[in-house]
């Protein structure tokens, strides 16, 4: 029996008892604000989560519900709601057995309604929700984590997923299409080890200081396994727990400032990062021969590349802060850049920001409003491909450009821990710019489309 079937036994043993959801550590349950407050009993009349607290079990539910409708343009007009439910729970086991320093962690969620905006209604790359999945139940996350180094450097290992810690913006949060983001997204296998996917892996973080930080993980590269339909049919139930695929290593250092709540200064941080894919990858243009993959004479087997690899840099930064407000308040600004080579894959380049302004209305303190885009630009290479199949096969079809998405949304604070967020989203070439496959008109691409849609979220 290999090392990551044996660890992931232990885990399945150890947190056989747990229930689910998404999340990154114990530290973060139970959700905060939760809805506890607004409940009798405060949300625990009996005293069961005040006593599992106390012996270093918390849990935390959260119900996110969206509904979308497509005003124009897409593959189809029509409005779909979905909706995820999360059950998280994580065990201090140095309360609970004596253990120090090691805690445990699981996260299971239940997606149910549509198959999403993206699916059924746009055609896009871009994230609009950032919830959307195949309806099913799933595992998300399973590990163990031990802290050492007095507090300052912790290893977890089990089923994990990246996308809660690299790669990411704390203030792009606020946005319902905030997600992985597309370059790496479609250019590793299945997308990578980010939701509603996760695999087998390690992750070492050290805070050498309170300002700093430096993250590396490995894991398996493909966390659903070869094939051609969705990767969410591939590993339907989160549970494949795949070891023998090339592995996938992600590393990033953090740096932050002015994050105290007492801290009088505009606070920030800035995220540097890569990543390297040890599989092997098809030239997206020519075969082995150096001809185009569309020319006749061609032997139809791309050319191969071995290993494929990314770089990021994430910015959060404060412009404004309110006299006594904390780092998430007032006017706050994001934005993210990755770029990999174009030769082997679909896009080679991303980037997205946005601006928020949060808690500015004095008697809607809790209320905030933000404008995001999202841009991505499709590889010279998959153009250039289209440009030949036009020319050998003499065939129809737009050529591959970018993506480019807006979002506004209002998250109205119905009392702490429920939030609801009308938004407002747009679609320049979705796709990419390709053809639209439910028209009848040869060649014809799917048109920009316009969305509106709410999301209601519930923390307990």
């Amino acid at each position: 029996m290999t090392m990551w079937p044996r660890l992931a036994a232990l885990l399945l043993i150890g947190l056989c008892a747990a229930s689910p959801a998404r999340g990154q550590s114990v530290a973060d349950l139970p959700p905060r604000p939760s809805i506890s407050s607004s409940l009798p009993g405060s949300g625990d009349p009996y005293g069961a989560r005040a006593w599992l607290a106390q012996h270093g079990v918390v849990f935390g539910i959260i119900l996110t519900e969206d509904v979308f409708s497509n005003l124009q343009g897409g593959l189809r007009r029509a409005t779909i709601t979905s909706g995820k439910l999360e059950t998280i729970v994580g065990v201090d086991l140095e309360k609970l057995a004596g253990v120090k320093g090691l805690t445990a962690y699981t996260n299971i969620l239940q997606l149910h309604g549509s198959r999403g905006p993206g699916r059924e209604l746009i055609g896009n790359l871009n994230t609009i929700s950032n919830i959307e999945a195949l309806p099913t139940t799933r595992l998300s996350e399973l590990w163990l984590e031990q802290s050492f180094w007095d507090g300052k450097a912790f290893l977890r290992a089990g089923q994990l997923v990246v996308d809660t810690e690299f790669l990411f913006s704390r203030y792009f949060s606020f946005f319902i299409s905030s997600d992985w983001p597309t370059n790496p997204a479609v250019n590793i296998p299945s997308g990578g080890a980010a939701y509603p996917l996760s695999t087998p892996g390690i992750r070492l973080k050290i805070d050498p200081t309170p300002q700093t930080t430096f993250l590396l993980s490995v894991l398996n590269g493909d966390p659903a396994g070869p094939g051609v339909n969705d990767p969410e049919l591939r590993n339907r139930y989160g549970l494949n727990f795949r070891v023998k695929d090339p592995p996938f290593v992600i590393a990033e250092g953090q740096y932050r400032y002015n994050e105290s709540p007492k801290a009088k200064g505009l606070a920030g941080g800035i995220r540097l990062g890569g990543w390297h894919h040890f599989g092997r990858f098809d030239d997206q243009r020519l075969d082995i021969n150096g001809l185009s993959l569309a020319n006749p004479f061609s032997s139809g087997v791309a050319r191969r590349f071995r290993g494929n690899s990314g770089i990021y840099a994430v910015i959060d930064q404060q412009l404004y802060r309110p006299q006594g407000g904390d780092a998430n308040s007032g006017i706050l600004l994001f934005g993210r850049v990755s770029a990999s080579p174009g030769d082997r894959n679909l896009s080679d380049f991303y980037v997205d920001g946005g601006l928020i302004f949060n808690g500015l209305i004095p008697a809607r303190p809790d209320d905030a409003f933000g404008v995001s885009f999202l841009y991505t630009h499709i590889s010279p290479r998959v153009r250039g491909f289209d440009a030949d199949t036009i020319l050998f096969r003499n065939l129809l079809t737009p050529l591959h450009g970018y993506e480019l998405s807006f979002e506004a949304n209002y998250s109205v604070s119905i009392v702490p821990g429920w939030t609801v967020q009308p938004m407002f989203a747009f679609v320049k070439n979705p796709g990419g710019n390709i053809q639209n496959p439910l028209s009848p008109v040869p060649g014809e691409r799917i048109k920009d489309a316009t969305l509106i849609g709410a999301r209601s979220v519930i923390r307990y």
